[in-house]
């Protein structure tokens, strides 16, 4: 124990001492996430917090390592293990801190993610097989490679996706570490205790700058990083019978909370009919604020879920087979209250619900408009449309659309707000007199999209059949927002390449 108190002592006081220092780098270099959008704060935030998160980790296991010459004789003994812990995990940190400051598409990071969870399993972390109740051991066999994969990457993705609020994604990794934690003493495994440690500890330190309001968060550079690490660890940490048995019921439960967010998410996006890394505002931390919950609370409730899940993890890795079922029973019992809780189960009812919204007469013209716009803008493989071009084009997207009027605005962080596009259609009598006889109700909308360290928004006003604003139909116009930043982006490249040009020529 005194080891575990070194490592999480010294991680706590690392994290905390070197988190004021990656914030004060992050707004001079304007690494910083821009409100709008899916984000729910009011002001400019730095990122790169996890930076501090991982640093603080691998101090304290080092210098626990020194303080312990037992656990000097574990890492030995397992070295593979060691040097899968620090290369994933350095991995992860730097593709996240990469995509914080510059940006990385889904699909690279994705692959990068596969990479290292085969290098992971190459080093050892592997599930080779399943321990169940009343079941008994599941061998894996040719499975395991891609069990072990998807564990890891899914995990990953899943504290990634959760990542919202202050300090949501950093409380729930806190909670897992426990459940590890306390399933490691329980074990007498002293590297997963040291382990679970130095990562509470390096949390708790963050905690202090992240938790609500928020002066810093962690970004994709943190959540990758914990995503990581608590994937490993769990394995290491959730063996009941043997060191190639995982009984997977333990780190699922640890995990759960983000772990039903992204389940939800992925399904949401297949009904939806959109890309599975499309970003929405319908995670499960959003229905809360979308209730009335306030931000402070909504991250309380879901501290207080994954402390329940947490301790039936715990009661699942040690309890006798009844005692399991019962823990089971009631975990399901809670997780069904809370899809209901936060209208989840509206989209398990999607034969009835959904089907009439996704085939209504309003959506399907939006649907066809964006398909128009898109395929004309990139009809052309050298990327050739201009800013003229396009801001021309969206207004036969607003009349194919059936939208009475349409405004695109952007917001430079440097300073300087502009509208660069106001659409109005043209008025016609006939219609208006129709409106007013069906007293069809008038919606607007906005969506956002930070790219570029600039502020996109896009403002349209129409009188849908359906005046909900789905998923889908801020999905549509999300995509026309992102083709119009790609168009933007285009033009300000060919700018420079002409003026490198012209220099080059002249000198």
């Amino acid at each position: 124990m005194n080891t575990a108190l070194v490592a999480l002592a010294t991680a706590a006081f690392v994290a905390a001492l070197l988190t004021p220092v990656v914030r004060f780098w992050a707004l001079r270099s304007g690494v910083v996430v821009v409100p709008g959008g899916r984000h729910v704060h009011q002001a400019p935030i730095p990122r790169l917090g996890g930076v501090a998160v991982l640093v603080a980790f691998f101090v304290a296991l080092g210098i626990a390592t020194l303080f312990d010459p037992d656990l000097q004789t574990r890492l030995l003994a397992r070295p593979l293990a060691l040097v899968g812990l620090l290369v994933g995990g350095l991995a992860m940190g730097a593709l996240g801190a990469l995509d914080d400051i510059r940006g990385v598409g889904a699909w690279r990071k994705l692959l990068v993610q596969v990479a290292t969870a085969i290098f992971a399993f190459a080093c050892g972390f592997r599930i080779d097989s399943v321990a169940l109740p009343w079941v008994g051991q599941l061998e894996m066999g040719v499975f395991a490679l891609p069990i072990t994969i998807v564990w890891i990457v899914g995990i990953i993705n899943a504290l990634n996706l959760i990542d919202g609020l202050d300090g949501l994604a950093a409380g729930l990794a806190f909670f897992t570490c426990a459940t590890n934690f306390v399933v490691g003493a329980i074990n007498q495994d002293l590297l997963v205790i040291a382990l679970s440690a130095a990562l509470g500890g390096a949390i708790l330190g963050f905690l202090l700058y992240n938790f609500n309001p928020a002066s810093i968060f962690m970004g994709d550079s943190g959540s990758m990083f914990l995503g990581f690490s608590l994937a490993t660890s769990s394995m290491l940490g959730a063996s009941v019978k043997s060191a190639t048995t995982v009984a997977l019921l333990v780190p699922i439960l640890a995990m759960g909370v983000p772990i039903i967010d992204t389940l939800f998410a992925m399904l949401r996006r297949v009904i939806e009919r959109r890309p599975v890394f499309s970003p929405d505002k319908g995670h499960i931390h959003h229905r809360l604020l979308e209730l009335g919950v306030t931000h402070r609370r909504a991250v309380l409730m879901l501290y207080g879920f994954s402390l329940l899940l947490a301790a039936s993890a715990i009661v699942v890795a040690t309890g006798r087979d009844w005692q399991v079922g019962a823990s089971l029973i009631l975990m399901s019992v809670l997780v069904i209250a809370v899809v209901r809780f936060v209208g989840y189960s509206d989209y398990l009812k999607f034969r009835r619900h959904l089907r009439r919204r996704l085939e209504s007469e309003s959506l399907q013209q939006l649907r066809q408009a964006t398909h128009g716009l898109l395929k004309t803008i990139y009809a052309d493989p050298q990327g050739t449309c201009t800013m003229r071009t396009f801001v021309s084009r969206l207004g036969s997207f607003g009349e194919t659309a059936g939208l009475l009027s349409i405004s695109l605005s952007v917001r430079s962080q440097r300073g300087g707000t502009g509208v660069c596009f106001d659409w109005k259609a043209p008025e016609d009598p006939q219609a208006e007199a129709v409106a007013r006889r069906q007293e069809t109700p008038l919606t607007e909308h906005t969506v956002s999209m930070t790219r570029s360290d600039t502020l996109r928004e896009l403002n349209i006003a129409w009188k849908p059949d359906n005046p909900r604003i789905t998923v889908a139909v801020e999905s549509l116009l999300e995509l026309v927002l992102t083709a119009y930043a790609e168009v933007q982006e285009n033009q300000q490249v060919a700018g420079l390449r002409r003026v490198s040009q012209t220099a080059v020529h002249f000198s």
